[in-house]
Formats: C-alpha cells, structure tokens, sequence
C-alpha cells in the first residue's frame, strides 16, 4: 500500500507543480487553490509512505515521478522542447526510480 500511496503522491507533485505555474505567482485562484490541494495531499502522501519506505528511497521515488510527470506534461501540453537528449535523461530518471523500487 505504502508504494502505491507513493506513486500516487508523485503524480500529485506534477499537478501541483503545473499549477504553480499556472497560478502566475498566486494572483489567479484557481490554480493556487489547485495547487494548495495538491501539495498538502502529495505531502501527505509521501508522510504515510515513509512510514513503511526508507526515506532516502521514497523522497527520491517520489520527486523522480513528479519530475517527470511534469517534464512530460511541459512536452505534451505546453511547448517545451522534447529533443532527444531530454527524453533520454527522462529515461535515466525512469530507471533510476525503477531500480529504486527494484533495490529497496
């Protein structure tokens, strides 16, 4: 349960960081009340799974899935750039957090 709470918690840090950014430095409410939501429950998240996951495993677990949750969500939704040295750290970042996963 504690990995599944983790994952989930890192999806979580994707939309709470796109709607930081959306928020336009918390002058438009929805995505700052989005993003208030999102970050409490992402927190909280990551707070339950550490309780069953060792904490250097888990934090990097989960900022590795919100970063590239919002990597990918930069490349598909907002024009950023998706060249193929990018994709390829993205990778890196995917086997990193599967060999984590794999070697905990």
């Amino acid at each position: 349960m504690a990995w599944l709470v983790l994952v989930i918690s890192g999806l979580l840090e994707t939309v709470w960081a796109i709607a930081l950014d959306r928020s336009a430095g918390f002058s438009r409410l929805l995505p700052s009340a989005v993003f208030v939501l999102a970050l409490v429950l992402s927190m909280g998240g990551l707070a339950y799974a550490l309780r069953d996951i060792p904490v250097g495993t888990g934090y990097a677990v989960w900022v590795g899935i919100g970063a590239l949750g919002t990597a990918l969500v930069g490349m598909l939704a907002l024009g950023e750039s998706a060249s193929l040295p990018r994709i390829l750290c993205l990778l890196l970042v995917i086997a990193g957090v599967v060999g984590l996963k794999i070697f905990h």
